[in-house]
């Protein structure tokens, strides 16, 4: 397809603050925070009892119950979000080579709460009594197979599987997919639900999650000198990408322009960030160089923002290495201030903040910011949405900043106008 433009048609969403992408802009503009005491599990005993969970999800409206009873909740999810991210593309599926059309979803962890009940199934009644759908359930791959299944899809289907990196992974090798001729259209994002006893307690214990149990709402602190940890959240986002010469023969309008993605690896830890965020620096300098963009163009930043000690400080180093001097001109917020860390789904949410900020040239808060901390000292965009800042030529720039456990780092750019050819 040689250098056309890839555009961004529709939007699916399900989260803490919305279950579309109407409401879920609207409540992130507004600052409303999604957090909430754990509903899905008695967590009266757990030292985390506060997460941000997906309200009045109702899988009914896209799936049947058949469906329903053979996928987990973090496949629900993303079927849904897919569907409704067609029906928001005006993608009639029934018109479409389907053999053109692929998907790429991530997910970090699969279904814990089936794995946990199937082991307690076996600890408790012994072999030869487990729930012959549990495999099929549980394996995290099964989103993006789902989403094929219902779709009805049967362009290149992968599962995308690098931690908090999982939803901008998708992305971008799908967008990869669209600039080889592999596919016509590619539905691509990120899904998960892992609240859970056994996942909120080991992350409880690995001394991430917040201990702010009796302030729901006021819980997850990116950026903010008080913060104690992330705020676990689900959900899922997912975007349709489609080829411009697609886009144009069907009449489709462009909610945004994809300009490019960089992916790189700490090659560190397992769990802590390189300290001097040289690697994801590199990515956001990989993703900008794909875009053809420079480094002033850039109108704001969806950080990866967690609200942990040490990730906070080291993406503010990384911003400052790749940005330089612009990094103190760039508003830069985490969104998952409000609808908590959503793990593998994390990078198809805040791709999608990223799509819908360039789109309405408004830019969402960091809400919950009280205390400035100096080792964060760029723009956090605290607590009141604003307008996108002026930049060369007028054209929205926004990237989204995604960095997973393991070090597995990538960077999405999306912008208001298609991009140098």
């Amino acid at each position: 397809m040689g250098d056309q433009s890839i555009w961004v048609t529709g939007i699916g969403v399900y989260s803490a603050v919305g279950n579309n992408r109407r409401q879920f802009w609207e409540n992130l503009c507004s600052g409303v925070s999604g957090g909430g005491l754990i509903t899905a599990f008695d967590a009266s005993e757990h030292l985390c009892r506060v997460a941000a969970e997906v309200k009045d999800f109702s899988p009914q409206e896209y799936l049947s119950n058949k469906r329903i009873r053979r996928m987990a909740r973090f496949s629900q999810l993303a079927s849904c979000a897919a569907l409704q991210a067609v029906e928001d593309a005006g993608l009639n599926l029934e018109e479409e080579d389907r053999s053109r059309i692929g998907c790429v979803v991530g997910t970090a962890a699969g279904d814990y709460e089936n794995l946990e009940s199937q082991y307690r199934t076996l600890i408790e009644k012994g072999p030869g009594n487990g729930n012959p759908l549990a495999v099929p359930k549980i394996i995290p791959n099964m989103s993006s197979a789902n989403v094929g299944i219902d779709l009805g899809v049967h362009g290149p289907n992968l599962g995308m599987v690098t931690a908090c990196s999982s939803g901008a992974h998708a992305i971008a090798v799908a967008a990869s997919v669209l600039q080889a001729g592999g596919a016509d259209v590619m539905v691509a994002g990120g899904a998960e639900s892992t609240i859970t006893p056994l996942v909120v307690d080991a992350y409880a214990c690995m001394g991430v999650l917040t201990s702010r149990n009796d302030d729901p709402a006021g819980a997850s602190r990116p950026f903010d000198a008080d913060r104690d940890g992330f705020l676990i959240g689900e959900g899922a986002a997912i975007l349709v990408l489609e080829t411009e010469a697609h886009a144009r023969a069907r009449g489709a309008h462009p909610l945004a322009y994809y300009g490019g993605a960089g992916m790189t690896a700490d090659a560190h830890s397992i769990a802590i960030p390189e300290p001097e965020g040289t690697w994801a620096a590199a990515a956001v300098t990989q993703a900008l160089a794909q875009a053809r963009l420079n480094t002033d163009e850039v109108g704001y930043i969806n950080a990866h923002g967690t609200s942990t000690r040490a990730n906070d400080v080291i993406e503010t180093k990384a911003m400052k290495a790749a940005l330089g001097d612009a990094a103190w001109k760039t508003p830069m917020s985490s969104t998952k201030s409000m609808t908590g860390h959503t793990l593998g789904a994390a990078g198809g949410l805040e791709a999608a903040v990223a799509v819908l900020a360039v789109n309405t040239g408004v830019i969402p808060p960091t809400i919950n910011y009280h205390t400035p901390d100096p080792e964060c000292d760029l723009d956090v965009v605290p607590n009141s949405a604003r307008e996108f800042p002026s930049r060369p030529g007028g054209k929205r720039v926004a990237f989204s900043n995604s960095f997973g456990f393991g070090g597995q780092n990538c960077v999405v750019v999306f912008t208001s106008e298609p991009g140098q050819r």
